[in-house]
């Protein structure tokens, strides 16, 4: 479908990446990983054909439609959310349009002329094309897709103008999403979204029917969604046929192969530069030191790897003690004029806790935010804090409010306590400031870049309460995990607002959620059981039978098993029959192909320890042997690997259907 062929892209001295190869065929999912500034939105915007490379073809079928979504930087204003979204559908609009304009002047013609009847057969073949269409796809179309994405019915005549930028981005996705090109381009689009909506959204690309070129740091989308890995580090691209944690795990394993056949060669190149050096000058062995001459130049040199980039580790500054309560609200109640946030909210962090606050923009996580932290008072109700509880809280806000005419380590030091003060710099470099970057000047960073530093500049204030608000949104996967171990050893409170479902769910024990006029909810876990908890009260609220029901008819026969309510029993033999056709027909074959499967990655990772080692020893004439046979290992774990992962997820749904339990 798109073809990249020998691409090359630089700034001035900077290669960021350079003779890339690569195809893109239809419905694939492909995920561009690699740390922030490493070439991912660069080479995005080429496919794109926004910005030009400097060498190399970008190729695709004649009307292959590419759809674009940026990170940010999309206003759209002077149209209603319907006709911005409508306009995704501009062809068929335009011939709507165009039979409508041919129809008036239909009506000025003579019938029995001949203009009428050529005007007539225009028409028709107009209408032929907007049957072709489907046009009355389109509003269910539009809606459904609003909706999912968070709009609400009142907001279609809303003009565009008045949404925020989180919101633009949401409208700029339900257009690329109702237009359907061929290929899907998506820079980090679950950035702006809440819980709800992302997996929406997952669910959507899960089924697209086009292919898919995604930059992300959700790492749950790019496991559930992603089937190919180019990652981008130090001016190359690598690629790997697997999701984001298949290639964590193989470009360790690439990289201590590369390591090992790099050392082997250094020896064998220092023995034939030695044998050359000591007989150089011996007359009766010339012929032997060009031969060794003429062997040296001939070696394919491989290069030597590159470092990865230090992990740096990042512990909170001692906090100072506070009593078992932490922030209390009493019957707490807020409105701002006919909206109600909250009536009556009773709500109380203690020592330790760490919580996580979820739900749709709007909802009132920030005005919660403001009320537990003592920013903002309630209309009714009583708001405390406990003994001495110092409070540290972070808002997208605070980028805004930084001195622009201050250097980053200025300001970082500027914020930091005396304890601190040595580990300023460290904890700069864990959020992607190193070298010469700590002397910008705040002014010349960009949003992401004043967000991180406003981070830095809390995260160093002494504090045994912290709140956070979308921590992560600015973060590359190395910086997220440097703040969830830091945080994960934190002793004191904890409150994030966030939608990140892989950083949150080591990280809290507990979930808030927050729902458009209602109270909030108290979920005692974390996203994960936030999740499986409110999806079994949403089926309970439609009164859908529970897993416990479909499980009871794929139990063993001879057993007693409770009906399902509403079946009769004709019925209820045809369900257990179903289910047991289903686990021998289906569940059993794949769980022995899986079993099978285990055992030969087994036998292949034990082969590939055995050569890598080898590599160290290898005799030089059979270094290239040695070699081929450990990428040969290499290529067949890609694939078992690939098979894996397919088989995990089809055994997984198989049983759900069951009612098995998943372990």
């Amino acid at each position: 479908m798109i073809s990249v062929q020998s691409l090359r892209v630089e700034y001035g001295p900077r290669v960021l990446f350079n003779d890339l190869s690569f195809s893109v065929q239809p419905r694939e999912r492909i995920a561009f990983a690699g740390h922030n500034g490493a070439g991912k939105s660069t080479l995005m915007k080429c496919v794109a054909g926004i910005i030009p490379a400097t060498s190399g073809q970008i190729h695709a079928p004649r009307g292959t439609r590419v759809g674009y979504l940026p990170q940010e930087g999309i206003h759209v204003k002077g149209r209603t959310l319907w006709q911005e979204t409508e306009s995704a559908f501009g062809e068929t609009m335009a011939l709507h349009e165009k039979i409508e304009r041919l129809s008036e002047e239909l009506n000025k013609l003579d019938p029995r002329s001949s203009p009428y009847g050529d005007l007539l057969e225009e028409i028709g073949e107009l209408e032929l094309q907007l049957d072709a269409t489907d046009p009355s796809r389109m509003k269910p179309r539009i809606e459904s897709v609003l909706k999912g994405l968070g709009f609400q019915q009142k907001d279609f005549t809303r003009d565009c103008s008045e949404f925020s930028g989180g919101w633009q981005m949401r409208i700029a996705m339900a257009k690329l999403f109702l237009q359907e090109p061929e290929v899907l381009l998506l820079d980090e689009p679950t950035n702006h979204l809440d819980i709800g909506t992302q997996i929406w959204v997952e669910q959507y690309l899960i089924n697209y029917p086009g292919a898919i070129l995604l930059i992300s740091h959700d790492r749950a989308l790019l496991d559930t969604l992603c089937t190919r890995t180019i990652a981008f580090s130090h001016g190359r691209a690598e690629e790997y046929a697997g999701n984001f944690s298949y290639f964590e795990r193989e470009s360790v394993i690439r990289k201590e192969i590369q390591l090992k056949q790099y050392e082997a060669q250094q020896r064998e190149i220092s023995e034939i530069q030695r044998f050359i050096d000591r007989f150089r000058a011996s007359a009766n062995k010339a012929t032997l030191v060009q031969s060794r001459i003429k062997m040296l130049a001939k070696i394919e040199r491989i290069p030597q790897p590159e470092r990865d980039d230090a992990v740096m580790n990042f512990k909170f500054p001692p906090p100072p003690n506070s009593g078992h309560t932490v922030a209390k609200l009493d019957g707490v109640q807020k409105a701002y004029g006919a909206l109600k946030i909250f009536t009556g909210f009773d709500f109380e962090i203690n020592k330790g806790e760490k919580f996580a606050i979820v739900g749709p923009n709007g909802a009132g996580k920030s005005t919660f935010c403001r009320l537990i932290t003592g920013q903002e008072e309630p209309d009714a109700g009583e708001h405390t804090f406990g003994h001495k509880v110092a409070t540290s809280f972070f808002s997208q806000n605070h980028a805004d409010e930084l001195d622009p005419n201050l250097t980053v380590l200025e300001t970082v030091e500027a914020a930091a306590s005396r304890e601190a003060m040595p580990h300023a710099r460290n904890l700069l470099g864990c959020f992607l400031f190193r070298g010469d970057d700590v002397f910008k000047k705040v002014g010349v960073l960009s949003g992401g870049e004043r967000s991180r530093v406003a981070l830095v500049c809390m995260l160093l204030r002494p504090a045994n309460f912290l709140i956070l608000d979308e921590p992560t949104n600015h973060l590359d996967m190395q910086s997220q995990d440097v703040l969830q171990r830091a945080l994960i050893d934190y002793p004191g409170s904890v409150m994030i607002v966030s939608h990140n479902r892989t950083f949150l769910d080591a990280l809290v024990t507990k979930t808030l959620e927050f729902r458009p006029g209602e109270q909030p909810v108290l979920y005692a876990g974390n996203i994960t059981y936030y999740l499986e908890k409110s999806a079994e009260d949403e089926a309970a609220k439609k009164g859908a039978p529970k897993l416990s029901s479909l499980a009871s008819t794929a139990a063993p026969s001879g057993s007693s098993r409770p009906s399902t309510p509403g079946v009769n029993r004709k019925e209820q033999r045809r369900i257990e029959a179903e289910a047991r056709e289903l686990k021998s027909k289906v569940l059993k074959p794949l769980e022995t192909e899986f079993t099978a499967l285990e055992a030969k990655i087994a036998e292949l990772e034990g082969a590939q320890t055995t050569l890598t080692q080898q590599l160290s020893t290898a005799d030089p004439s059979k270094l290239r042997e040695t070699t081929n046979a450990v990428e040969k290992i290499a290529k067949s774990l890609e694939t078992s690997y690939y098979r894996w992962g397919q088989l995990s997820d089809e055994i997984e749904k198989v049983k759900m259907k069951l009612g098995i339990e998943v372990a």
